[in-house]
């Protein structure tokens, strides 16, 4: 399974600039209604364990030693390397949605990076046009029909779904991940981990100023897995019920 630290699905979403409004309160107080989120009484103090403790004491201080002290080059190349070992599921999760034209780039990304690129260090394919659009099989078994499943807050992992595990334990039979031993395996995630975490420092004053930071992550990651999912292009949503009280507000003046 991959692993994706709390934080990974946070800065992607603050990244793409998608999260108006993402800031609200729990209504309910210690009555929880949300559908997406039958676990939540259990989920809100992992959150806080994530948070408050895992993400304060070690992930943060360990991420920021990490940008501060190691070189950028070396930095860059040992993160390039450890995504390029996704390119393959990428390929084999866009022929399962014959999504051909992906799955070309994919392998084109993999084979240029791999051998010019010398073990993915160097992202020639990139500078090729060639950019990274990674594909994980829960987004496979989303476009076909199956849904996100029960909301959950793993501990140290973060935020995730029912769906979203399935597919990331998938993604972990193909090769080579298949094939890695477990500590250069644990080595490639961590660094991940690090890397993911120290672009996420820009961003966390929006996380820090929300209002209820545990309903700001569950909607970012919603959102986030609703915008890879449709490839970027998520379709607009229309609630009738707000549209018909706005209607009666509009005809009252």
């Amino acid at each position: 399974m991959h692993f994706k630290p709390w934080f990974a699905n946070i800065f992607i979403i603050l990244s793409l600039l998608i999260l108006p409004a993402c800031s609200t309160t729990n209504e309910q107080g210690d009555s929880y209604s949300d559908p997406r989120d039958p676990l939540e009484s259990i989920n809100r103090p992992i959150w806080t364990f994530n948070w408050d403790y895992a993400d304060k004491y070690v992930f943060k201080p360990v991420s920021t030693a990490y940008v501060d002290w190691v070189p950028s080059p070396i930095r860059s190349g040992v993160y390039n390397a450890a995504l390029n070992l996704n390119e393959p599921f990428t390929v084999i999760n866009n022929l399962l949605q014959l999504k051909f034209q992906r799955a070309g780039k994919a392998t084109g990304r993999f084979v240029l990076n791999s051998t010019v690129g010398l073990l993915g260090w160097f992202d020639i394919a990139k500078h090729a046009g060639l950019l990274r659009e990674e594909e994980e099989f829960g987004e496979v078994l989303g476009t076909y029909g199956v849904g996100d499943g029960p909301y959950l807050m793993l501990p140290v992992l973060g935020p995730s779904s029912v769906r979203d595990e399935v597919g990331d334990l998938v993604d972990g039979y193909y090769w080579p991940l298949a094939i890695i031993d477990f500590w250069p395996n644990v080595a490639r995630k961590l660094v991940i981990a690090l890397e993911t975490r120290g672009q996420l420092a820009e961003q966390e004053a929006l996380l820090n100023d929300s209002l209820d930071a545990y309903e700001f992550v569950k909607n970012a990651y919603f959102q986030n897995i609703n915008y890879r999912l449709h490839d970027g292009n998520p379709p607009i949503v229309i609630d009738q019920d707000e549209e018909d009280e706005l209607d009666d507000l509009l005809e009252e003046f």
